[in-house]
């Protein structure tokens, strides 16, 4: 092996880049693209997983509610209790035994690349697991809740409006000035 790398290189060739079947090489994926793969992947497999299996056709939103608490487990954002003394506080002081839970964030884009993914492997949106209402009542129940453990309401954000400032006649002056030198 190290023979055949030696010879490789000695001749200026890279096995890697050498395409031996003429195949056509598709362009690497994109970040999402790659992210919604793996994420359809995992639930795949926590699917296949189950006691017993279930197939994807068999798949509701039962099951997808049961997937996003088991992520739980591997979360990293801490989720006060209602009985912790840094509930409600953005910045506590100091540790505490709260659990650490996925993010509302994660947990939404997530479903949208799980709810996409369904779509393109021929699932019909009418029967899409991941565009149930159960799965929007629990997204916003787990918003609503982290936001109260942080003390930080959530607050849609609102697109802003572009104001066109009406000619001021200094900033004409000035503008009009700065040209004339350049």
């Amino acid at each position: 092996m190290s023979g055949d790398i030696a010879r490789d290189s000695a001749e200026g060739s890279s096995r890697s880049s050498v395409n031996h079947h003429n195949q056509p090489q598709s362009p690497p994926l994109s970040r999402y693209e790659s992210q919604k793969r793996r994420d359809w992947n995992t639930f795949g497999q926590y699917l296949k997983n189950q006691r017993p299996p279930v197939a994807l056709s068999q798949c509701n939103c039962n099951h997808v509610l049961e997937f996003l608490r088991y992520l739980d487990q591997f979360g990293k954002t801490k989720v006060h209790v209602h009985g912790c003394v840094f509930f409600g506080q953005p910045d506590p002081p100091a540790p505490c035994t709260c659990p650490l839970r996925q993010a509302w964030g994660s947990l939404d884009a997530l479903i949208g690349r799980l709810r996409a993914a369904y779509d393109e492997h021929g699932g019909s949106p009418e029967t899409n697991p991941f565009g149930n209402g159960a799965i929007r009542v629990y997204l916003r129940e787990v918003r609503d809740c982290q936001a109260k453990a942080r003390g930080i309401p959530y607050r849609k954000k609102k697109k802003k409006k572009t104001q066109i400032k009406p000619n001021d006649d200094e900033h004409s002056e000035n503008m009009a000035e700065w040209w004339g030198r350049v």
